[in-house]
């Protein structure tokens, strides 16, 4: 390896692509080809990162296996950050356990790490979390053992542990600070700023008040029968009913939990649950049948009452019921949310996400569109669709999506 391929390789390392590139950027041999791969996505120019990184893994010859690994994996975390869901999860997998049987640990735990962050894009937070803890990064260089504690952090926010999130940030902060690489600092400082926006709405006594993530924590451990719309939810500290897959259900329970210590009109429950405008025996005839099944799935948390007017939410131990919202409430808030993290995506990356069709996700994009609430790029089958952070809030609870993920920034390959 040539003092220049040594240099650039070094550059990368500690964030600098442009040094990398006023080093190797006329160079065709496979080692350049690499590194300036790995520099243009460093500066952003996926595309043309991912051309150059497969111009250098067929320019390496069959005996130079962990250069050609090194490469798969930068090709995966480009493809990761273009939201390309659909890039062969195997070959990164392959090229892992090459690097491992090599003894690269570092672009080893590196792979695993964007295994981990596939794995929370697609709502995997159990395999993500038992993937996780198989790493050790003590023995990590500092920006990977930083990727590691956010990826920690990022798991911990969606669990609602806020105080482990707060001690893993604080140790990815020092080990940015350690790796000396500006981007990782930066990434570090807005990951933390999760934790200090609001999370969640609750609606409670007639009134609304914005919740920081730890107030969210605090407020499911205590003894209040909670409507969580956030997860589709009703819970107290001991148990949880999941009515994510019974909308009717679920809006009932809501429209109860909002009125409580009060009554219901059954007019106001046809219109929340069945949104119907006008209103015959029919609609209360169906009334009856699903308040009905909402006393079956909730009868260990809370009794539905029936009084003069409608009904009422009257729970069994609880001290009071409380209603979990979202900071900002919209029909599409899943597909915004995951359009919230700043990147770019295909309708199909989101149809993979949230486990719909994309005709589902092209039919709320064209919704959201028409709002104003996003923009698109590109067309036919290269348009991707984006929109801007919510302003003043964080969206782990809309999605329980890790609001912490690396980027781009740290795409490295030591000694390609």
């Amino acid at each position: 390896m040539d003092s220049l391929i040594t240099a650039a390789a070094r550059a990368l390392a500690t964030g600098d692509p442009l040094g990398a590139l006023n080093r190797v950027a006329l160079r065709e041999d496979a080692p350049a080809l690499a590194l300036r791969g790995i520099a243009m996505a460093q500066l952003g120019d996926l595309v043309r990162a991912k051309v150059l990184l497969r111009m250098a893994e067929r320019a390496f010859g069959p005996e130079e296996a962990v250069a050609r690994a090194r490469c798969i994996v930068a090709e995966a975390e480009i493809a990761l950050v273009s939201r390309d869901l659909r890039w062969p999860a195997n070959a990164l997998t392959a090229a892992r356990r090459t690097l491992e049987d090599h003894g690269d640990r570092a672009n080893a735990a590196h792979a695993r790490h964007l295994e981990i962050r596939r794995l929370l894009l697609l709502g995997h937070l159990d395999a993500a979390e038992r993937t996780l803890a198989r790493l050790d990064p003590t023995s990590l260089p500092s920006a990977t053992r930083t990727a590691h504690e956010l990826l920690v952090a990022g798991i911990a926010l969606r669990r609602v542990r806020t105080r482990t999130a707060r001690a893993a940030l604080a140790r990815a902060e020092r080990a940015a600070r350690h790796a000396g690489i500006p981007a990782l600092t930066a990434e570090v400082e807005n990951a933390s700023l999760v934790l200090k926006t609001p999370a969640a709405r609750l609606i409670a006594g007639g009134a609304e008040r914005l919740l920081l993530l730890e107030e969210v924590e605090a407020l499911l451990s205590s003894r209040s029968l909670i409507i969580d719309a956030c997860r589709r939810v009703v819970r107290d500290a001991r148990k949880a009913v999941s009515l994510a897959r019974r909308p009717v259900l679920f809006a009932l329970a809501r429209a109860l939990g909002e009125a409580w210590p009060g009554d219901v009109p059954r007019s106001t429950l046809i219109a929340r649950a069945f949104r119907a405008k006008l209103t015959d025996e029919s609609h209360r005839a169906r009334l009856r049948v699903e308040v009905g099944r909402l006393r079956r799935e909730l009868r260990a948390l809370a009794e539905v009452s029936a009084t003069q007017r409608g009904f009422a939410l009257v729970p069994r131990d609880a001290l009071e019921v409380v209603v979990l919202a979202h900071p900002i409430e919209s029909e599409h808030a899943e597909v915004l949310a995951l359009l919230a993290d700043g990147e770019t995506w295909s309708t199909s990356a989101l149809a993979l996400a949230l486990g719909t069709s994309q005709r589902t996700i092209q039919r709320a994009l064209d919704a959201l569109a028409a709002a104003g609430q996003v923009q698109w790029l590109g067309r036919g089958r290269a348009r991707r669709w984006t929109t801007s952070p919510l302003p003043g809030f964080t969206a782990t609870l809309l999605l329980l999506l890790p609001a912490p993920l690396p980027t781009a920034a740290r795409l490295r390959g030591r000694g390609t």
